[in-house]
């Protein structure tokens, strides 16, 4: 229970829960920093559960020459393959060579780079393939030639609460729900005060509110304000499924803009995203018909099966904020992160603009190297070689670990075992323990399960539980949110942690 008018003391204090703000509250914990991280809504209940769910290098940022973003990315794809191995999967992409599009020796010359300039990596490099003879080609209109290249694919949402429970596990204060309201200068510290009336004292802020870090500048009006973060909203439509296999697709777009077309959920078919400015509220965005008109035009274009908005059975939108570089073309502004110091002296607010959730852990190091003058010594970097919770996987080997799940708890079906053991990975134990059936109340999710989500992932409401803890809302619909949100109130009479 948080004490009204509470004064807490920290070293530092960061505003915003998705996955750059826990990715620097994890790794400032376990460098031996106080740490409490302050989110206004769920965690991940923003831009960082509204991506395409690729851990990637960025193919097309090289087309823009921005050959440190994609070296980094590369980079850091290789190390959150080995951190979340359980959360984090290979997935081999097709771009069919369409006429009209990029001719091949760019595509050729662009993979090239791409399989080289972020080191070595344990993925399959890029082939140019038949398309018309392979599985690669299944669904799609008669084209006959492409390219097949490797990335990743991440639940992002999940991988913000991995973060979150790491940093808790090491000491951080984690507060959702809970708003800043402001802050002032007092001596070699700030002064902090939140939305439950608790004051917080910090040495340094760490400002990763996302579409609102110049807001949350313009509460501190001793720090240098700086230019309100480039608004790009991208929007993403689900369809049931388009084409078979594990594999998805990039498909070029007349304007040489690039969509994916990606596996979801196992039923659906993920198709984004857009590119478009953005002036209304980032709170609640969503997405427009003629958003939806050129996701669907993108895909008719590539394949046989032609869908329209009818055919649309979920979307959502999120607002990137980016870093303003003058650029008109929102397409074209720069997806890499910014870090912005805003004042000349202790103590210190640092402020993150843009980024891919590809490098969140990167940037994580380096807004902590920024910080490092104005907090007391801290310990040396240390994330890149530590699993995220559930992520210790014995030789990082999913495929066993998924046996051992059956083996363990028989009662879960395929599709069940499968999930629980992406979502969760080894901490599966302290979700199932010594159950040896399933209190399913739909969909395969249990109220075992949702004691653990309330009890250990922040989850308050059925959408916390049913959209970002799990995707299970794309199945179950508005019954399954019904049977959770009543399971949720009878733990509340019961007198359950809700």
């Amino acid at each position: 229970m948080t004490v009204p008018n509470a004064k807490i003391d920290v070293d530092l204090l960061v505003i915003g829960g998705g996955v750059n703000g826990t990715g620097i509250a994890r790794d400032a914990a376990g460098r031996g920093l106080s740490v409490m991280l302050v989110e206004r809504d769920d965690l991940a209940s923003h831009t960082s559960s509204s991506s395409t769910k690729l851990i990637h290098g960025g193919l097309r940022y090289l087309e823009y020459y921005e050959f440190r973003l994609v070296r980094e990315a590369l980079a850091e794809r290789e190390k959150l393959i080995d951190v979340a191995p359980n959360l984090i999967r290979p997935m081999r992409f097709v771009m069919p060579l369409a006429a009209g599009m990029r001719p091949a020796w760019l595509i050729r010359l662009g993979l090239f780079l791409y399989d080289h300039i972020g080191g070595r990596t344990r993925l399959p490099k890029s082939i140019g393939v038949r398309l018309d003879k392979t599985k690669w080609g299944a669904g799609l209109k008669p084209i006959r030639h492409g390219f097949v290249y490797s990335d990743g694919w991440v639940d992002d949402a999940r991988l913000v609460v991995l973060n979150a429970l790491d940093a808790a596990e090491r000491g951080t204060q984690i507060r959702t729900h809970t708003s800043f309201e402001g802050a002032r200068r007092e001596s070699d510290h700030w002064v902090a005060t939140l939305g439950d009336g608790t004051q917080v004292t910090a040495r340094a802020i760490a400002n990763t509110s996302g579409p609102w870090v110049s807001k949350v500048l313009a509460e501190m009006p001793q720090a240098t304000a700086e230019r309100p973060p480039r608004l790009v909203k991208g929007s993403h439509i689900i369809v049931t499924k388009l084409f078979e296999g594990e594999h998805a697709y990039i498909l070029q777009n007349p304007d040489k803009r690039i969509i994916f077309a990606i596996p979801y959920e196992d039923d659906f078919t993920l198709i984004g995203t857009t590119d478009k400015p953005y002036e209304g509220d980032p709170s609640h965005p969503t997405i427009d018909p003629d958003e939806t008109e050129y996701l669907c035009d993108s895909v008719n274009r590539y394949f046989t099966r032609q869908i329209g908005a009818g055919d649309v059975v979920g979307s959502y939108s999120g607002v990137r904020p980016l870093f303003d570089d003058g650029n008109e073309n929102a397409s074209e502004v720069t997806r890499d992160y910014v870090l912005r110091l805003g004042t000349a002296e202790a103590p210190q607010i640092l402020s993150a603009f843009g980024g891919k959730i590809t490098t969140y852990r990167r940037l994580s190091e380096h807004a902590l190297e920024d910080l490092a003058p104005f907090l007391p010594a801290m310990a040396k970097p240390w994330t890149a070689g530590v699993p995220l919770p559930g992520g210790d996987l014995p030789n990082s080997d999913f495929a066993t670990f998924l046996k051992t799940v059956h083996a363990r708890w028989p009662f879960l079906d395929a599709a069940n075992a499968l999930r629980m053991a992406r979502a969760y990975g080894t901490r599966i134990e302290r979700v199932l323990g010594d159950a040896t059936s399933l209190d399913d109340i739909g969909y395969g999710l249990s109220k075992r399960e949702i004691d653990y989500l309330v009890e250990e992932e922040w989850a308050l409401t059925a959408e916390d539980i049913l959209w970002r803890r799990t995707k299970l809302g794309l199945h179950g619909g508005e019954p399954l949110k019904a049977a959770v949100e009543a399971y949720l109130q009878d733990r509340t009479g019961r007198g359950g942690s809700s």
